[in-house]
């Protein structure tokens, strides 16, 4: 069987938690997109870890977990987290990184950072991570595979070819100094010896697994909204975020029989972009201090995240484009503080006094304001409840309230930030 996790928004869902309830039912737990730009919240019984490049799997000793070969692949940020669970005692389960995944190289940083730069107030609130960089020279055919590595000869003429059009770029656009080819080649030959004990054909492994009837998750990274195609492009990541997606960036080419489609009680991203139900000041910074285990910072960049009411509009596109299964929601605790709670059940466009019930493409969602709802809080902590029943009954109202909106039901609700506090509806 195959599961995938992904988002309905844009990230920051709590999407990690969810990979590490199911990861302990599961045999093998799949990165098959992204890089290090964007982190997961886990909290369970061996501390608090914040994970960027490693599965949510890692914390089961049964699960093997596999970086796909659509991940963008930084090397060092890959062994400092390995590192770092480590050193907090954990018995570290097997780990695979693709050979045909392809390495995050120091300049796809510095462009990334450079760019931005440039662009000033235009720029598109990059994590500076290097990805948008990596996946333009992936598909340019100029990036470097995991297998390259072994290869130091190859990866020397390469680099010959690749170097001219960087070093045009640094020099003459941006104004600093030109790449050393003999530095970058020193750099991948230590790549080299930190990946070389994790390399493994891990298409193989993959299928090989599933013809033996292995449950297999697959983890997504970010949210519908970021997807280059499907969301709003373009500030958007610069890899598919989407479920269907899990098949070709993992190499393990079947549907997912079920896609647990993410989303949050209320609404938070990272990053620039249209954000219809957006709050500002006071409120703004009551949701974003009351959210999340530590608040709405993001756990790669640590910056504020945007904050704003429930979405129903986005959400239910993005559970839409996910092939949604089962609807999950998470942090309906961190609401528990208001006295009324409101809703996005529609936008309207401040140019043509259009109403959509839709999510419209960008330039449209970007004039739009919401059309909100307002239902009554709760008022009490719920994170002791262990089903849904026990719930106090304005709480419950509004899950429903959701459902309807969304027109799904939610099979899992998330009451806390503990792996204990998850109600199992359906």
């Amino acid at each position: 069987m195959i599961k995938a996790i992904v988002g309905a928004n844009w990230g920051d869902e709590g999407k990690g938690k969810i990979t590490d309830v199911l990861a302990q039912d599961a045999d093998v737990v799949v990165r098959f997109q992204g890089g290090h730009n964007a982190g997961h919240t886990i909290i369970n019984e061996h501390g608090r870890f914040a994970l960027h490049m490693l599965p949510s799997g890692i914390f089961n000793p049964k699960t093997i977990n596999i970086l796909g070969n659509g991940v963008a692949l930084n090397i060092p940020a890959f062994i400092d987290e390995l590192e770092g669970i480590r050193r907090g005692g954990i018995e570290l389960p097997p780990i695979y990184v693709s050979d045909r995944a392809q390495i995050v190289m120091p300049y796809h940083l510095q462009f990334d950072h450079l760019e931005e730069v440039r662009r000033g107030k235009a720029s598109f609130g990059s994590t500076q991570s290097g990805i948008a960089p990596f996946y333009s020279d992936k598909f340019l055919k100029i990036g470097f595979q995991v297998n390259e590595l072994f290869d130091p000869q190859g990866l020397s003429r390469k680099l010959d070819q690749i170097l001219p059009q960087k070093n045009a770029l640094l020099v003459n656009l941006y104004g600093v100094e030109p790449l050393d080819k003999q530095q970058l080649l020193d750099t991948m030959a230590q790549y080299l010896q930190m990946i070389r004990p994790y390399v493994k054909d891990t298409v193989r492994l993959l299928n090989e697994s599933y013809q033996q009837g292995k449950t297999i998750l697959m983890e997504g990274q970010l949210g519908a909204l970021r997807d280059p195609d499907l969301g709003i492009y373009p500030y958007s990541t610069s890899s598919n975020t989407t479920a269907a997606y899990a098949a070709v960036g993992s190499g393990l080419p079947h549907a997912c029989d079920k896609v647990f489609c993410v989303t949050k009680a209320y609404s938070s991203c990272v990053g620039a972009g249209p954000f219809v139900t957006e709050l500002q000041g006071e409120q703004a910074t009551l949701l974003r201090d009351h959210g999340g285990d530590k608040g709405e910072y993001g756990a790669t960049t640590g910056r504020p995240r945007r904050v704003g009411w429930f979405d129903g509009v986005a959400t239910r596109y993005g559970a839409m484009v996910q092939g949604a299964t089962d609807m999950v929601l998470t942090n309906i605790d961190c609401l528990s503080y208001l006295d009324e709670i409101k809703v996005c059940v529609a936008y309207v466009d401040t140019v043509t006094g259009k109403r959509y019930d839709y999510f419209p493409n960008t330039a449209l969602v970007s004039r739009c304001q919401p059309e909100l709802v307002t239902l009554p809080g709760w008022k009490c902590d719920i994170q002791d409840a262990t089903s849904f029943e026990e719930l106090p009954q304005a709480c419950r109202d509004y899950i429903d309230y959701l459902e309807k909106i969304i027109g799904r039901p939610f099979s899992v609700v998330s009451n806390g930030p503990q792996r204990d506090h998850v109600i199992w509806r359906r």
